[in-house]
């Protein structure tokens, strides 16, 4: 269908001028975030849990009333260092009361959001496990099992008597 001159120049005149409106919206689109590999995040945590609760060979970490730990790597004076306080304790998280199931979850959460913060030094209550029974300090056990399996950890080490002694333990984080 075609449009003759003389309905164009009815239009027109009823319509009047006419300005061409003009804006300065930005019409690019946002760049998409970054994809995030959820099933490989919830499988790394399944894994982690798995090692957790499973046995750890306690080779590399001394054990008997204290417990201690450096990363391989690491000189191990920096253990030496670790328990005379060279680190100021930036932040701690007490267990005391809880099931082994429930420490873990909030261990692991303590540890990551220190992470999250930068916080290079922290102190975890483990307690004693005076009343664990003839199986030992559970919750002393499952802190130095997950302490030594964990990529972010390079030492830990039982606490001097006035700061908890053998029943909280130093951690030094990875920055």
């Amino acid at each position: 269908m075609s449009i003759d001159e003389d309905e164009r120049a009815l239009f027109r005149s009823a319509v009047g001028p006419v300005d061409r409106i003009t804006h300065h919206r930005d019409q690019s689109k946002p760049k998409r975030p970054p994809p995030r590999p959820r099933q490989r995040e919830i499988d790394e945590l399944a894994v982690l849990d798995e090692l957790a609760s499973g046995r750890l060979n306690f080779d590399e970490v001394e054990t008997g009333e204290e417990i201690s730990y450096v990363h391989p790597k690491l000189d191990p004076r920096t253990l030496k260092k670790l328990r005379r306080g060279h680190w100021r304790v930036q932040e701690e998280i007490d267990l005391h009361e809880m099931t082994v199931k429930v420490a873990t979850q909030v261990t692991r959460q303590f540890i990551d959001e220190a992470l999250s913060h930068g916080l290079s030094c922290i102190k975890i209550i483990h307690g004693k496990g005076l009343r664990s029974g003839p199986d030992g300090p559970k919750l002393k056990q499952m802190t130095a099992s997950l302490l030594a399996r964990h990529s972010q950890v390079l030492a830990f080490a039982s606490a001097p008597p006035q700061d908890g002694g053998t029943g909280a333990v130093y951690v030094l984080l990875k920055r």
